[in-house]
């Protein structure tokens, strides 16, 4: 813990700490998120691509890494910024060290700064471009100009279409259901299998695919510029909208194929990116939040029922719900900021949820969302 890291975002803030991870230099747009648990699930996240992510709970990496709790085949996130890393992991799952599991996958990070002092900065400012140093590239006496520069050199992640980035580059089965202690991951049977989901991949978390498994789902995962009629080709059940990164509105491929899709009357059903395509597609906007939404401890109020649940947040674009056509009804919104959080479509079977309700670990008071799915592509069978 002797080498040095700096983080500098483009508003002039300059922060000094130790380096964890590799040594270089990263950029990203810096976010900051609330969760106390999970840190490994959130490193994983595909929908972090080309963030730089602050987490709030003082204490990472108490319970070190192990090769299940991934949420995609590498680390996504641009960097990690803590304020404590601790000098012993101790859990009876863990096989590796948190600094080591970043080094691995050559990923910065910086620990030994304030996080609560960066945390309101960005509460206040709305997330910034930054950028880390660490190791020989933070020596030097211009090594904070060198970061500043980099920091503003970012030209952040309005505009930038990262689905097709971080997307799979061919079709692929998934068979892998959910996970038991001492047992791992179930491995579904073709004939456990009463329903076909076709799945798009704009960064899907693995869980979203457990989940779907364990409803009796037989899934296709297609890439995110994969055309409605090569979709409807495949005679799905159901087709799946994925999380992902990025700005939606880029991303003319997908809102053109989900609007051909919904066109066909099968069950569909999106999930954070996806509930912003969902949006486009039927005739919606969406905005570039001041901070976004990110942590595990969000409180979201079902509006047919009333009932409030706290759920899992990672998104700095929403949908403009003032921008809602006669086809589309609100089903969710934040009792944080008030922002739209679920929407469906009032002429066909399509509907979607901003939070992530696989979050593993997490609040699991929205997994209902992936019955409701499922009873869906039932009633249509």
């Amino acid at each position: 813990m002797n080498r040095p890291a700096i983080l500098a975002l483009e508003d002039g803030s300059v922060f000094h700490g130790s380096a964890i991870g590799a040594d270089g230099q990263a950029t990203g747009e810096v976010v900051f998120n609330t969760a106390m648990t999970g840190y490994q699930e959130i490193l994983t996240d595909p929908s972090y691509t080309r963030q730089i992510v602050t987490l709030t709970y003082p204490h990472i990496g108490n319970t070190g890494v192990n090769r299940e709790d991934v949420e995609s085949d590498h680390i996504r996130a641009a960097g990690l910024v803590i304020r404590d890393l601790p000098l012993m992991a101790s859990n009876f799952r863990s096989q590796q060290r948190l600094d080591d599991y970043l080094r691995e996958h050559g990923v910065l990070g910086i620990a030994d700064i304030d996080t609560r002092r960066l945390t309101r900065i960005l509460r206040d400012k709305g997330a910034q471009n930054g950028a880390i140093l660490a190791g020989p590239d933070a020596e030097g006496d211009d090594a904070v100009e060198r970061a500043l520069a980099a920091a503003r050199a970012f030209p952040g992640l309005a505009g930038m279409d990262l689905a097709k980035v971080v997307s799979c580059e061919a079709s692929y089965e998934w068979s892998q259901g959910d996970w038991t202690l001492g047992k791992g991951y179930a491995e579904a049977a073709t004939s456990d299998s009463f329903y076909h989901v076709v799945a798009f991949d704009y960064g899907i978390k693995h869980n979203i695919l457990r989940l779907l498994v364990s409803r009796g789902c037989r899934l296709t995962v297609v890439p995110a510029q994969t055309s409605a009629a090569e979709v409807l080709a495949l005679r799905p059940d159901g087709i799946f909208l994925s999380n992902g990164p990025g700005d939606p509105e880029p991303c003319d491929y997908a809102i053109t194929a989900i609007r051909e899709m919904l066109e066909s009357g099968i069950p569909l059903f999106g999930i954070c990116l996806g509930h912003q395509l969902l949006a486009l597609a039927s005739g919606g906007r969406t905005v570039k939040m001041n901070h976004g939404h990110h942590g595990a401890n969000h409180p979201v109020q079902d509006l047919d029922s009333g009932q409030v649940m706290i759920t899992s947040q990672n998104h700095g674009f929403a949908v403009d719900e003032t921008s809602l056509p006669p086809t589309l009804r609100t089903t969710h919104r934040s009792l944080f900021d008030g922002t739209l959080q679920g929407i469906e479509r009032t002429d066909c079977p399509a509907f979607s949820f901003q939070g992530h309700p696989e979050a593993s670990p997490g609040p699991r008071d929205m997994a209902p969302l992936f019955d409701r799915f499922v009873a869906m592509l039932s009633a249509r069978r």
